[in-house]
Order: C-alpha cells, then sequence, then structure tokens
C-alpha cells in the first residue's frame, strides 16, 4: 500500500484524509491511502524522517510544522526556500522533498471564487506562522501593490517583512484584502467567548471596511471573521477552498494525474458524492 498523510498538531480537526481518500478512489488507486499524522513539535524531525521507510510516499504539514519541514528537507523547492516554509514533502530512496503548494493554491482558490486574482490591490495578513508566510509571498508574487503583516508578536512580523519586501504594522490597517493566517476561530479560547475577533485585534464594524476578506480556518459553520464580513456585505473566501486547492496540487505532485478538485470539494465539506 502507498501511504500518505497530514503531519500537524493538532491535526484531528483536518478534512484532508476524507478529501483526499475520495480523489484517491475517483482515481481507482485503491492501494493507495491518506491518514492523519499528530506529531508534537518535539516529535517532528525524528517521525517525519521515518515515515519513508514505513511507506509513505508523502505528506502534507500543517500548523505548527510548516517553517520545521522546510528546515528538515534535503531538497527544498524553489519556492519553498523564497517562502521559508513547506507543506508538502516527498520521500523517495531516502530523500526528503520539500514544496509549497499553499502560495499557488490560494491565488487558484481566489480566482475561482471571485474571478480575478490580487493585482494591484492592497492586503493585511494576520499571523507570521508558515501559513502566513505563503500567503505573504503569494499576494505579492501575483502582483499586489502593497502587503501588511500584523501579528500579536511584532517582532515575528517584522522578521516576516524583513524576509519577504512586506511591511509590517503594530495596528490594523486598510486594505482592499484581508487575510487571517492565524489559528483564530478554529477552536474558542476563553479570551474570545465574549468577542470572537478579540483575538484578530478586530472589532465588528471594522470587518466590513475589507472590501475582500479570507480566513484559512475551516470549520462547519463560517468564523467569526468570515460571519462577520458575511453581514457586513463583502466578499468571503473560506478556508476549505483554500485547502482543496492546495491539497489537489500536491496530490497532483504525488499521483502524476490530474485529480478531481469537485470530489475533493464535496469531501472536504462532508457532502456524499457518486
Amino acid at each position: 500500500m502507498t501511504r500518505l498523510g497530514v503531519l500537524g498538531w493538532p491535526v484531528a480537526h483536518s478534512r484532508s484524509p476524507a478529501m483526499h481518500n475520495a480523489a484517491l478512489a475517483a482515481l481507482g488507486l485503491r492501494d493507495w491511502h491518506y491518514q492523519r499524522l499528530p506529531v508534537p513539535p518535539e516529535l517532528f524531525a525524528e517521525t517525519t524522517r521515518a515515515l519513508g521507510t514505513a511507506g509513505f510516499l508523502g505528506a502534507n504539514v500543517t500548523i505548527p510544522h510548516k517553517e520545521a519541514a522546510l528546515a528538515l528537507a534535503d531538497e527544498p523547492s524553489a519556492t519553498a526556500r523564497a517562502i521559508g516554509a513547506a507543506n508538502t514533502l516527498t520521500f523517495k530512496d531516502g530523500v526528503i522533498a520539500a514544496e509549497n503548494t499553499d502560495a499557488p493554491g490560494l491565488i487558484a482558490a481566489m480566482t475561482r471564487v471571485w474571478g480575478a486574482g490580487t493585482r494591484e490591490q492592497s492586503a493585511l495578513v494576520l499571523g507570521a506562522g508558515g501559513s502566513a508566510r505563503a500567503v505573504v509571498w503569494a499576494l505579492l508574487d501575483a502582483g499586489a501593490s502593497e502587503v501588511s503583516v500584523w501579528n500579536r508578536t511584532p517582532e515575528r512580523a517584522r522578521e516576516l517583512a524583513r524576509d519577504l519586501g512586506a511591511r509590517a504594522v503594530q495596528e490594523l490597517v486598510r486594505a482592499e484584502i484581508l487575510v487571517n493566517c492565524t489559528s483564530v476561530g478554529l477552536q474558542r479560547s476563553a479570551t474570545e467567548v465574549h468577542d470572537p475577533l478579540q483575538g484578530l485585534g478586530l472589532l465588528h464594524d471594522q470587518v466590513g471596511k475589507y472590501p475582500h476578506v479570507v480566513d484559512l480556518v475551516y470549520t462547519d459553520a463560517p468564523t467569526p471573521l468570515l460571519a462577520a464580513a458575511e453581514q457586513a456585505g463583502v466578499r468571503t473566501l473560506g478556508g476549505l477552498d483554500i485547502l482543496v486547492a492546495q491539497g489537489a496540487l500536491s496530490l497532483e505532485s504525488w499521483t502524476g494525474a490530474p485529480v478531481p478538485l469537485e470530489v475533493m470539494r464535496a469531501a472536504a465539506r462532508g457532502e456524499q458524492t457518486g
């Protein structure tokens, strides 16, 4: 059996196994299987190095391992190196290759849902982890006029901005696109009970000032950010659309075949197909 998986901590919420296994079945690859791989940070390097000998061809990487995945790789792609993070690993002949499909996946999802990209538009990115690095790089590469980065730890925002040519800000600035790359909205913390947007430094009436709002977090119901954006009547893009777009690129790299996007999208949403 050819094995695939998703490395994360936590990873129980991941929809990747459902959508990848649905796509593999649609492709007729019955002897392939995709699974969750919950791995704490202190065991990431040891566990990941052992995956190839355990029958794994590849693995996606999610929070909080994307920067560690790049550091571990023997053969990182030029895109992954430029971003400083990887979300797709391939194991072959004892070599670990790393790619980043988050960046092209974001632009593909924006184009599919909104019918347009980000050229000549300004953006504000919330967060400074591996996903944020991919988003900032993708937006700049796609022609955004300016990308600002905000993080609760200002030094991390400054480091990311310095690395990728963005602008670090200490308060939320106006922009045409707002992108949440933090985990706020995935699991409600005690500080988010009364004001779900508090962790992002946002008030509900501020959300409507951004014409386009993207949230990489995906849940069954709209995240607090997307709910506020929809209420304000602005255009939104949810994490499931981005998950499917980047996952399709990863799976194509492993199978060498075009993947059924609609099958993956339906499975990620928990819908029955066929």
